[in-house]
């Protein structure tokens, strides 16, 4: 669906939307891990060559999951880098996928554990649609119109390679 190229235009637009709510603000990109946070990383690149200074975070939300207790497997714990207060800061949470917004919704519950941000907002690779709170992101990098689909993103630094591929339902 996504090759590298696509991906790297969709983080350039979504860098230049950023910047241009920017009204002087402190900044932080924070990724969810483990995809989001590759994601941050190169968006807070993308933001400073357009000459906007932003620190980079990345939070593990896998004690913050509603369905917790639910999983067959107990999720990974895996060490979040949030070293900073949030407190008065612009932040914009990343994830590579946004579906149900029940993983956002945990992201907040564990971003407030650092401060009290001025604002959040949320970015976003790929939108899926199918949400199941009403979580929206300010910035999408392409919206799918099946929501059915199975989404696989794959990031250089993790994967080898930039794409993002659909399956079917």
């Amino acid at each position: 669906m996504l090759d590298e190229q696509e991906i790297s235009r969709a983080l350039e637009r979504m860098a230049h939307g950023i910047v241009a709510r920017c009204a002087g603000e402190p900044l932080a990109i924070v990724g969810l891990l483990s995809q989001g946070d590759i994601i941050a990383r190169r968006l807070v690149d993308k933001v400073k060559e357009l000459g906007v200074d932003a620190q980079y975070g990345a939070i593990d939300i896998s004690l913050y999951r509603d369905d917790i207790f639910k999983l067959e497997a107990r999720p990974s714990l895996r060490s979040s880098n949030l070293p900073f207060s949030t407190d008065d800061m612009r932040v914009v949470l990343v994830d590579d996928v946004l579906y149900t917004g029940r993983t956002v919704r945990a992201a907040l519950n564990a971003l407030f554990d650092y401060g009290r941000p001025a604002r959040i907002e949320l970015a976003c690779l790929i939108d899926r649609g199918g949400r199941e709170v009403p979580i929206q992101p300010d910035y999408t990098g392409h919206v799918l119109d099946h929501a059915g689909a199975k989404v696989v993103v794959s990031m250089k630094e993790a994967d080898g390679v930039d794409r993002v591929v659909i399956s079917g339902k």
